[in-house]
Parts: C-alpha cells; sequence; structure tokens
C-alpha cells in the first residue's frame, strides 16, 4: 500500500525523529567572535562596498562592487621573508636530491606518492632549521655532497638557480579548462641585476650587489621577483600557516591559504573606507614635522623629473616606514608597485562579478604577451604622483622583474557578525 505522506515530506519526519535539535531555534550565534585575531604580520579587513572603474581612463564611468572579509599583509614581502623561501627550497633541493640521509627525513608512514609506487619521505624541519642554509652553514662533510649543486655567481658561490625550483599545484583558469589541477615548476631567485637592468647608463651596481643580501636592506621590500615568484611565495606561505596559527584558536580549525590579493581586494584595502559614500581619503600623504613645524611627505615616490629624495630616499625604504592608513596598513601607495592577482585588460570592471570581481587567467609561456599581463597597483619610488591614485591600474608581463615591483599576500576570512544583524523584536509603527 503506498504511503500518502510526500517523500519530502517522509524524510522531514524522519530528519526531525532522529536529529530534532537542528530545527530548534539556536539560542547562540555560530561565531560568536567579536574580534577576529589575524595571523602574524597581517590585519583583518572587513567586508565593503566600494567604487570600481568601468575603463582604464580618469573620466570613466564607475560601478560599485563588494569584496568580503579578508586578511592582508600589513606591509610589503621583505627581502629577509622572501630568503626564508630561497633558503626552504634549496635546503629542499639539497636533502632530497643530494645528501640522501635518512636523518634528515621524518619516520617513514609507509604513504606511497600517486601512481608511482614511491614511498612519501617528509622533511624533519626540526633539524634543517638548525643549520639552514645547508650549502652555507651545514658541516664540512654536508657542503662536499652539496658541491655539485653549487655555482659561482658574482664571485659568490652558491646553489644553481636553475636548480632552486619550487613545484605547487593551483587550479588553473583559462577559459576553456577552468578548475583543472596543474602543476607548475618555478625558479625561486630573484633577478639578480634588477637595477641596472631598469636604468640603463645610471651607476646602479651596489644595488645589483648588495640590495637582496645585506642586512642593511633586510626589512626592505624584496624586488626582482616575478609574478609567477610572487605567486609561488604565497603558496609555500601556506606550507608554514600551522605555525602561525597554532595557537589562533579563531583560525586554527579552519582551511585557509594564501595568495596573492585580486585587484578588487588591493584597492578596497588601499582606500581604508568601508562605504563609497566615504568621502574621506585614508591615506596620509603628508605630516608635520614636530621640530620645526613644516610639512614633510609621507610617500616614497619622484616628486619631479630627478627629484628622488625629498621623501627621505632615493630607492625603497623599509616596510614600516611612514604612516599606515586607517586599514593598520602600510605604504600601499609609494614604496614599490605590487602584484596583484588579476589578469590585465583595459576594460576588466566590465567584465568581472560584482562580488569578489577577479579576472583570472593562468597564461604559459608560450602564450601572446598580450595573454600574459598582470595587473600593477599602486606607484612606487620611481614613480611620479599621479601613479599613488589608489584606482590607477598598470601592468606587466607575468615573467618580468622590476626593481619597483614587489607584492604582498592576502588570506580569505570569515565574516564577523555586525550589529545591524543582530536579533531585534518587532516594532509596529
Amino acid at each position: 500500500m503506498r504511503s500518502s505522506v510526500p517523500i519530502t515530506g517522509l524524510l522531514l519526519l524522519m530528519l526531525s525523529a532522529c536529529q530534532p535539535s537542528i530545527y530548534n531555534t539556536p539560542k547562540t550565534r555560530a561565531v560568536s567572535v567579536k574580534r577576529l585575531i589575524p595571523p602574524l604580520g597581517m590585519v583583518y579587513i572587513p567586508s565593503g562596498t566600494f567604487m570600481y572603474k568601468m575603463l582604464n581612463d580618469d573620466k570613466a564611468e564607475q560601478r560599485k562592487v563588494s569584496v568580503s572579509a579578508f586578511f592582508i599583509d600589513k606591509t610589503e614581502v621583505t627581502n629577509k621573508q622572501y630568503q626564508a623561501f630561497v633558503n626552504w627550497v634549496a635546503d629542499s633541493v639539497a636533502v632530497t636530491d643530494y645528501l640522501h640521509d635518512d636523518s634528515f627525513f621524518m619516520p617513514a608512514t609507509g604513504a606511497t606518492v600517486g601512481s608511482t609506487g614511491k614511498e612519501q619521505r617528509l622533511i624533519d624541519w626540526s633539524k634543517i632549521n638548525k643549520i639552514s642554509p645547508l650549502w652555507k652553514k651545514a658541516p664540512p662533510e654536508v657542503k662536499e655532497k652539496l658541491a655539485p649543486m653549487m655555482t659561482m655567481i658574482n664571485g659568490v658561490r652558491v646553489p644553481n638557480p636553475e636548480l632552486v625550483v619550487y613545484r605547487f599545484y593551483y587550479i588553473r583558469m583559462d577559459g576553456v579548462k577552468n578548475n583543472e589541477y596543474m602543476m607548475d615548476t618555478v625558479g625561486v631567485y630573484h633577478h639578480e641585476a634588477v637595477w641596472s637592468a631598469d636604468f640603463p647608463n645610471a651607476q646602479m651596481t651596489v644595488m645589483d650587489a648588495n640590495y637582496f643580501t645585506n642586512k642593511i636592506y633586510e626589512y626592505n621590500p624584496v624586488v626582482g621577483v616575478t609574478w609567477k615568484q610572487a605567486r609561488a611565495y604565497a603558496d609555500w606561505r601556506g606550507t608554514q600557516l600551522r605555525l602561525m596559527i597554532k595557537n589562533n584558536p579563531n583560525l586554527r580549525n579552519f582551511k585557509l591559504s594564501f595568495s596573492l590579493p585580486t585587484e578588487a581586494q588591493w584597492q578596497f584595502a588601499a582606500e581604508a573606507k568601508l562605504s563609497p559614500n566615504d568621502t574621506t581619503d585614508h591615506t596620509v600623504k603628508t605630516t608635520i614635522d614636530k621640530a620645526t613645524g613644516k610639512e614633510q611627505l609621507s610617500l616614497n615616490f619622484k616628486q619631479g623629473e630627478g627629484s628622488y629624495a625629498s621623501d627621505g630616499s632615493t630607492f625603497t625604504l623599509p616596510v614600516t616606514s611612514y604612516t599606515p592608513n586607517a586599514f593598520g596598513i602600510y605604504n600601499m601607495a609609494g614604496n614599490v608597485s605590487e602584484w596583484t592577482l588579476d589578469a590585465y585588460s583595459p576594460s576588466s570592471s566590465q567584465l568581472v562579478n560584482d562580488l569578489n570581481p577577479a579576472l583570472l587567467y593562468d597564461a604559459t609561456s608560450k602564450d601572446a604577451m598580450l595573454m600574459r599581463r598582470k595587473v600593477v597597483r599602486g606607484g612606487s619610488w620611481k614613480d611620479n604622483g599621479e601613479m599613488l591614485n589608489t584606482d590607477t591600474r598598470s601592468f606587466e608581463d607575468q615573467e618580468a622583474a622590476h626593481s619597483y615591483i614587489g607584492f604582498r599576500c592576502v588570506m580569505s576570512a570569515f565574516e564577523l557578525t555586525g550589529e545591524q544583524v543582530k536579533t531585534r523584536k518587532y516594532t509596529k509603527k
């Protein structure tokens, strides 16, 4: 005999009998966090709305778009931070391909990698970190085994850049095979002579020789890094996330990863406005010298033809120089321009969604240069003032490296509930 209760109704009856609590009105919110503790070195950016240009033109029409909450680095990635990435990759290559010493690996788990049938071996970084970088600090017997991976650059013996590569998987977006997992292999060494390459007929050899390696510059923004290298760094930083949030109860149970900021995330963080109706400029351009009472620049940029030093530096400055904006972020204007995740199109804002907009295209080295262009935001130490505007856009080839382009990372975050969503009693007007 067929039941007169519809299937959907029957399922609901069964569910309500087995799990009545899920249909009860909750007494507490699922997330009752009042303040979200960001990962070390990052700030929390709440969700909000801003005006996005329709075209790459000062007179272009604008549209409203919204971005959900995220974390962003307070500062540009420094030379010291990027050196840690390079050393980690070099140590990985040394242990895996040259040393073959079981004492540097974790105990065998019996797990295999893919269809190869090879046992998965995990490096014991607690041992490596004590003598990292291995090629520089390890005992003589270890250095001797690493001799085949070494080469001479500018008179210094260092790991061969062609061997120090980082492999990672990403979801490829190319308009045809979207959401396909791909593996990329990226050499991680920065461009050694990027200063001289950018400024021919100028004396830049001192910067080439010292900027990345001398401790004087270790807290300056890393430069000479391509878009692909910046993306590789962001992926690697995700492997270090466990250490960053182990004492953070709000984040340790969430699946999180690092990325380059989208163009929209970058602009929203740079403007430091929660509403497009806010007309206040939240970027501090000048401050008053307490000693002299005179106004002085608070951005690192080129003040005119041949005028680089009036802001306090000829080249880059340490990443915490000057005053942060209203979100607590340093140097979103000036110092170095920054890579974003987006592919460049003059009319990209017409093509993207109005929620978390991003124009993503993963070009290969064989693609035309037009397809390899990535968006660069924020003026640099060598740019004029017009490049400092938060909505000014430029681009570079994803495989190009320059002395005036750096980057910072972002990470998605869950939203904190505001006053506007709290439970209220209905009041009849």
